[in-house]
Protein backbone atom coordinates (compact mmCIF):
# COMPACT_ATOMS: atom_id res chain seq x y z
CA UNK A 1 0.00 0.00 0.00
CA UNK A 2 3.15 1.84 0.28
CA UNK A 3 2.25 3.57 -3.32
CA UNK A 4 -0.96 5.71 -1.51
CA UNK A 5 0.39 6.49 1.47
CA UNK A 6 -1.15 9.48 3.27
CA UNK A 7 1.39 12.29 2.32
CA UNK A 8 1.59 13.95 5.73
CA UNK A 9 -0.98 15.23 8.43
CA UNK A 10 -3.83 17.26 6.74
CA UNK A 11 -5.44 18.45 9.90
CA UNK A 12 -6.02 18.05 13.40
CA UNK A 13 -9.75 18.45 15.06
CA UNK A 14 -10.22 19.34 19.04
CA UNK A 15 -13.32 20.15 21.41
CA UNK A 16 -13.06 23.58 22.87
CA UNK A 17 -16.00 24.51 25.63
CA UNK A 18 -15.98 28.72 24.44
CA UNK A 19 -16.14 29.70 20.88
CA UNK A 20 -15.15 33.22 21.56
CA UNK A 21 -12.21 32.30 24.09
CA UNK A 22 -11.03 29.48 21.33
CA UNK A 23 -10.59 32.96 18.38
CA UNK A 24 -9.33 34.73 20.58
CA UNK A 25 -6.57 32.60 21.44
CA UNK A 26 -5.36 31.24 18.22
CA UNK A 27 -5.94 34.07 16.67
CA UNK A 28 -4.19 36.41 18.75
CA UNK A 29 -1.62 34.48 20.98
CA UNK A 30 -0.73 31.96 18.61
CA UNK A 31 -1.11 33.93 15.40
CA UNK A 32 -3.30 31.36 13.25
CA UNK A 33 -5.72 32.43 10.48
CA UNK A 34 -9.13 31.85 10.92
CA UNK A 35 -9.93 30.57 7.57
CA UNK A 36 -13.18 29.52 7.86
CA UNK A 37 -16.21 29.58 9.91
CA UNK A 38 -18.82 27.37 9.71
CA UNK A 39 -20.63 24.63 11.51
CA UNK A 40 -20.77 20.57 12.39
CA UNK A 41 -22.25 19.47 9.58
CA UNK A 42 -23.15 16.39 11.85
CA UNK A 43 -24.47 18.59 14.40
CA UNK A 44 -25.37 22.37 12.79
CA UNK A 45 -25.93 23.41 16.03
CA UNK A 46 -22.67 24.03 16.87
CA UNK A 47 -19.55 25.90 15.62
CA UNK A 48 -16.72 24.18 13.25
CA UNK A 49 -13.70 26.46 13.12
CA UNK A 50 -11.18 26.12 11.52
CA UNK A 51 -7.18 28.01 11.52
CA UNK A 52 -4.45 27.72 9.66
CA UNK A 53 -1.95 29.72 7.31
CA UNK A 54 -3.19 32.42 4.88
CA UNK A 55 -5.62 29.92 2.59
CA UNK A 56 -5.85 27.08 5.10
CA UNK A 57 -3.41 24.99 3.27
CA UNK A 58 -3.72 21.23 4.54
CA UNK A 59 -0.83 20.60 6.68
CA UNK A 60 -1.31 23.91 8.73
CA UNK A 61 -4.99 23.29 9.75
CA UNK A 62 -6.05 23.04 13.55
CA UNK A 63 -10.27 22.54 13.64
CA UNK A 64 -12.33 23.09 16.93
CA UNK A 65 -15.97 21.99 17.64
CA UNK A 66 -16.73 24.67 20.54
CA UNK A 67 -19.42 22.68 22.58
CA UNK A 68 -20.49 26.04 25.24
CA UNK A 69 -20.99 23.69 28.37
CA UNK A 70 -19.00 20.72 27.04
CA UNK A 71 -17.52 19.20 29.90
CA UNK A 72 -13.99 19.05 30.62
CA UNK A 73 -11.91 15.97 29.20
CA UNK A 74 -8.97 13.79 30.06
CA UNK A 75 -5.67 13.14 28.49
CA UNK A 76 -5.37 9.31 28.77
CA UNK A 77 -4.62 6.40 26.60
CA UNK A 78 -6.76 5.72 23.16
CA UNK A 79 -6.38 9.67 22.50
CA UNK A 80 -4.43 12.07 20.71
CA UNK A 81 -2.83 13.72 23.73
CA UNK A 82 -0.44 16.39 21.92
CA UNK A 83 -0.71 18.76 18.69
CA UNK A 84 2.95 20.11 17.66
CA UNK A 85 3.41 23.02 15.60
CA UNK A 86 6.85 23.89 13.64
CA UNK A 87 8.54 27.47 14.45
CA UNK A 88 11.83 28.72 12.94
CA UNK A 89 14.67 27.18 15.59
CA UNK A 90 15.63 30.75 16.27
CA UNK A 91 11.95 31.76 17.66
CA UNK A 92 11.95 29.06 20.74
CA UNK A 93 13.02 31.73 23.20
CA UNK A 94 11.18 34.40 21.53
CA UNK A 95 8.06 32.45 22.09
CA UNK A 96 8.89 31.61 25.82
CA UNK A 97 8.96 34.86 26.40
CA UNK A 98 5.81 35.94 24.49
CA UNK A 99 3.49 33.55 26.32
CA UNK A 100 4.65 34.23 29.53
CA UNK A 101 4.08 38.21 29.11
CA UNK A 102 0.67 36.75 28.08
CA UNK A 103 0.32 34.46 31.24
CA UNK A 104 -0.49 31.32 28.84
CA UNK A 105 0.60 28.23 30.84
CA UNK A 106 3.75 26.67 29.79
CA UNK A 107 6.11 24.34 30.46
CA UNK A 108 10.44 24.87 29.92
CA UNK A 109 11.46 23.83 26.73
CA UNK A 110 12.84 20.71 26.73
CA UNK A 111 14.92 18.41 24.34
CA UNK A 112 13.07 15.71 22.58
CA UNK A 113 15.94 14.08 19.94
CA UNK A 114 17.23 16.66 18.41
CA UNK A 115 14.30 18.71 18.71
CA UNK A 116 13.81 21.58 21.22
CA UNK A 117 9.74 21.26 22.38
CA UNK A 118 8.08 23.95 24.23
CA UNK A 119 4.39 22.72 25.39
CA UNK A 120 1.79 24.87 26.46
CA UNK A 121 -2.10 24.71 27.21
CA UNK A 122 -4.71 26.44 25.56
CA UNK A 123 -7.48 27.44 27.99
CA UNK A 124 -9.54 24.08 27.67
CA UNK A 125 -6.22 22.60 28.90
CA UNK A 126 -5.37 21.32 24.79
CA UNK A 127 -2.10 20.00 24.98
CA UNK A 128 -0.27 22.36 21.85
CA UNK A 129 3.98 21.79 21.24
CA UNK A 130 5.88 24.30 19.19
CA UNK A 131 8.80 22.24 18.07
CA UNK A 132 12.05 24.51 16.55
CA UNK A 133 12.25 22.85 13.58
CA UNK A 134 15.16 24.17 10.76
CA UNK A 135 13.92 23.43 7.23
CA UNK A 136 10.37 24.02 7.05
CA UNK A 137 9.38 25.61 3.69
CA UNK A 138 6.18 26.78 5.08
CA UNK A 139 5.79 30.19 5.72
CA UNK A 140 2.78 29.89 8.16
CA UNK A 141 0.23 33.58 8.47
CA UNK A 142 1.92 36.53 9.29
CA UNK A 143 -1.14 38.64 9.57
CA UNK A 144 -0.93 39.10 13.25
CA UNK A 145 1.46 42.75 13.98
CA UNK A 146 2.40 41.07 17.37
CA UNK A 147 3.81 38.07 15.21
CA UNK A 148 6.74 38.78 13.44
CA UNK A 149 6.83 36.75 10.19
CA UNK A 150 10.26 34.95 11.18
CA UNK A 151 8.62 33.95 14.46
CA UNK A 152 5.08 33.25 12.67
CA UNK A 153 3.93 29.24 13.48
CA UNK A 154 4.81 27.48 10.42
CA UNK A 155 2.05 24.71 10.28
CA UNK A 156 1.58 20.94 11.95
CA UNK A 157 4.86 18.99 12.86
CA UNK A 158 3.38 15.84 14.60
CA UNK A 159 0.55 14.28 16.22
CA UNK A 160 1.29 12.05 19.58
CA UNK A 161 -1.23 9.40 20.27
CA UNK A 162 -0.68 7.79 23.70
CA UNK A 163 -1.74 4.29 23.50
CA UNK A 164 -1.51 1.14 26.13
CA UNK A 165 -0.48 -1.44 23.60
CA UNK A 166 1.96 0.35 20.89
CA UNK A 167 2.36 -2.63 18.71
CA UNK A 168 -1.18 -3.00 16.94
CA UNK A 169 -1.13 0.87 16.26
CA UNK A 170 2.25 0.63 15.26
CA UNK A 171 1.40 -2.05 13.26
CA UNK A 172 -1.42 -0.30 11.11
CA UNK A 173 0.66 2.97 11.02
CA UNK A 174 4.31 1.11 9.46
CA UNK A 175 1.98 -1.55 7.46
CA UNK A 176 -1.02 -1.22 6.73
CA UNK A 177 -0.61 3.01 6.11
CA UNK A 178 2.60 2.96 4.82
CA UNK A 179 4.30 4.80 7.23
CA UNK A 180 8.20 4.66 7.80
CA UNK A 181 8.79 3.29 11.18
CA UNK A 182 11.29 5.66 12.28
CA UNK A 183 13.62 6.11 15.82
CA UNK A 184 12.50 5.00 19.33
CA UNK A 185 12.99 7.08 22.76
CA UNK A 186 11.64 7.15 26.18
CA UNK A 187 8.77 4.98 25.28
CA UNK A 188 7.90 7.26 22.03
CA UNK A 189 8.24 5.60 18.86
CA UNK A 190 7.83 8.10 15.38
CA UNK A 191 6.08 7.06 12.35
CA UNK A 192 7.06 9.20 9.00
CA UNK A 193 4.80 9.64 6.39
CA UNK A 194 6.53 9.78 3.06
CA UNK A 195 6.11 12.53 0.55
CA UNK A 196 8.40 15.60 0.54
CA UNK A 197 5.16 17.42 2.45
CA UNK A 198 6.01 19.24 6.00
CA UNK A 199 4.23 17.94 8.75
CA UNK A 200 4.73 13.83 8.34
CA UNK A 201 5.27 12.94 11.68
CA UNK A 202 3.41 10.70 13.97
CA UNK A 203 4.86 9.56 17.77
CA UNK A 204 2.90 6.94 19.57
CA UNK A 205 3.38 6.88 23.09
CA UNK A 206 3.35 3.94 25.48
CA UNK A 207 1.37 4.56 28.65
CA UNK A 208 0.07 2.21 31.57
CA UNK A 209 -2.25 5.06 32.75
CA UNK A 210 -6.08 5.38 32.43
CA UNK A 211 -7.81 5.80 29.30
CA UNK A 212 -8.53 9.62 28.23
CA UNK A 213 -11.68 10.67 28.21
CA UNK A 214 -12.74 12.89 24.66
CA UNK A 215 -14.47 16.56 25.94
CA UNK A 216 -13.56 19.48 26.02
CA UNK A 217 -9.66 19.93 26.43
CA UNK A 218 -9.15 17.04 23.97
CA UNK A 219 -8.40 15.91 20.48
CA UNK A 220 -11.44 14.29 18.37
CA UNK A 221 -9.67 13.47 15.52
CA UNK A 222 -6.61 13.47 13.54
CA UNK A 223 -6.35 13.41 9.30
CA UNK A 224 -4.04 12.80 7.06
CA UNK A 225 -3.70 13.77 2.99
CA UNK A 226 -4.89 12.22 -0.01
CA UNK A 227 -3.63 13.94 -3.28
CA UNK A 228 -7.46 13.90 -4.57
CA UNK A 229 -10.61 12.04 -4.76
CA UNK A 230 -9.09 8.88 -6.63
CA UNK A 231 -6.37 8.40 -3.74
CA UNK A 232 -9.03 8.58 -1.35
CA UNK A 233 -11.00 5.91 -2.64
CA UNK A 234 -8.29 3.86 -3.02
CA UNK A 235 -7.66 4.07 0.38
CA UNK A 236 -11.05 3.45 1.30
CA UNK A 237 -10.90 -0.50 -0.58
CA UNK A 238 -7.80 -0.92 0.79
CA UNK A 239 -9.05 -0.08 4.52
CA UNK A 240 -12.21 -2.39 3.51
CA UNK A 241 -10.00 -5.44 2.18
CA UNK A 242 -8.13 -5.51 5.84
CA UNK A 243 -11.00 -5.43 7.68
CA UNK A 244 -11.07 -1.94 8.83
CA UNK A 245 -15.03 -0.84 9.72
CA UNK A 246 -14.49 2.40 7.61
CA UNK A 247 -17.26 5.55 6.67
CA UNK A 248 -18.37 6.03 2.91
CA UNK A 249 -16.69 9.05 1.74
CA UNK A 250 -18.06 12.15 2.98
CA UNK A 251 -18.82 15.66 1.53
CA UNK A 252 -17.04 18.42 3.82
CA UNK A 253 -17.21 21.20 1.17
CA UNK A 254 -13.96 21.55 1.53
CA UNK A 255 -12.19 18.51 1.45
CA UNK A 256 -14.15 14.93 1.18
CA UNK A 257 -13.75 12.50 3.82
CA UNK A 258 -13.40 9.03 5.17
CA UNK A 259 -13.27 8.43 8.95
CA UNK A 260 -12.10 5.11 11.09
CA UNK A 261 -10.06 4.12 13.96
CA UNK A 262 -6.86 2.43 15.00
CA UNK A 263 -6.54 -0.49 17.20
CA UNK A 264 -5.98 1.78 19.85
CA UNK A 265 -9.36 3.81 19.51
CA UNK A 266 -8.08 6.87 17.76
CA UNK A 267 -10.63 8.45 15.34
CA UNK A 268 -8.55 8.95 11.75
CA UNK A 269 -9.62 10.63 8.79
CA UNK A 270 -8.31 10.42 5.06
CA UNK A 271 -9.20 13.74 3.63
CA UNK A 272 -8.46 15.32 0.52
CA UNK A 273 -6.44 18.29 -0.54
CA UNK A 274 -9.31 19.88 -2.49
CA UNK A 275 -11.15 22.13 -3.28
CA UNK A 276 -10.08 23.94 -0.35
CA UNK A 277 -11.40 26.72 1.89
CA UNK A 278 -11.58 29.57 -1.01
CA UNK A 279 -14.42 27.18 -2.87
CA UNK A 280 -17.32 29.91 -1.18
CA UNK A 281 -15.49 32.75 0.05
CA UNK A 282 -12.32 35.13 -1.60
CA UNK A 283 -9.14 34.38 -0.24
CA UNK A 284 -9.05 38.17 2.12
CA UNK A 285 -12.52 37.46 3.25
CA UNK A 286 -12.00 33.86 4.49
CA UNK A 287 -13.12 33.40 8.30
CA UNK A 288 -15.30 36.62 7.74
CA UNK A 289 -18.91 35.31 7.49
CA UNK A 290 -20.57 31.91 8.02
CA UNK A 291 -20.67 29.77 5.86
CA UNK A 292 -23.04 26.84 4.73
CA UNK A 293 -22.57 23.98 2.65
CA UNK A 294 -25.37 23.82 0.04
CA UNK A 295 -27.94 20.89 1.85
CA UNK A 296 -27.90 23.37 5.18
CA UNK A 297 -28.72 26.71 3.23
CA UNK A 298 -32.17 26.31 3.56
CA UNK A 299 -32.04 26.15 7.00
CA UNK A 300 -29.62 29.19 7.62
CA UNK A 301 -32.20 31.44 9.92
CA UNK A 302 -32.54 28.20 12.31
CA UNK A 303 -29.16 27.42 12.37
CA UNK A 304 -27.65 31.22 12.73
CA UNK A 305 -30.32 31.72 16.06
CA UNK A 306 -28.84 28.50 17.43
CA UNK A 307 -25.23 29.73 17.32
CA UNK A 308 -23.21 31.92 19.96
CA UNK A 309 -22.62 35.89 18.83
CA UNK A 310 -19.03 35.22 17.64
CA UNK A 311 -16.34 38.43 17.13
CA UNK A 312 -13.70 37.67 14.74
CA UNK A 313 -10.85 39.10 13.68
CA UNK A 314 -10.85 41.98 10.73
CA UNK A 315 -10.29 40.74 7.32
CA UNK A 316 -6.50 41.62 6.30
CA UNK A 317 -6.06 44.70 3.93
CA UNK A 318 -4.32 43.38 0.58
CA UNK A 319 -0.93 44.71 1.55
CA UNK A 320 -1.57 42.55 4.66
CA UNK A 321 -2.09 39.48 3.56
CA UNK A 322 1.43 37.54 3.55
CA UNK A 323 1.56 34.10 3.94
Amino acid sequence: MADVAPHGLHHVTAIAEDPQRNVDFYTTVLGLRLVKRTVNFDAPDSYHLYYGDDSGRPSTLLTFFPWLGAPKGRQGTGLTTATAFSIPPESLGWWQSRLKALEVSADEPVARGEEEVLRLRDPDGLVIELVASDGDSRSGWDGVAAIPSDHAVRGLFSVTMTEQRLDPTAGMLAGLLGMEHGHDASERSRFVMSGTHDGTAVDVLASTGSRGLQAAGTVHHIAFRAPDRETQARWRLELIEAGINVTEILDRQYFTSIYFREPGGVLLEIATDQPGFTVDEPLLELGQHLKLPPWLEPNREQIEASLPALRVPPAPRPEESGG
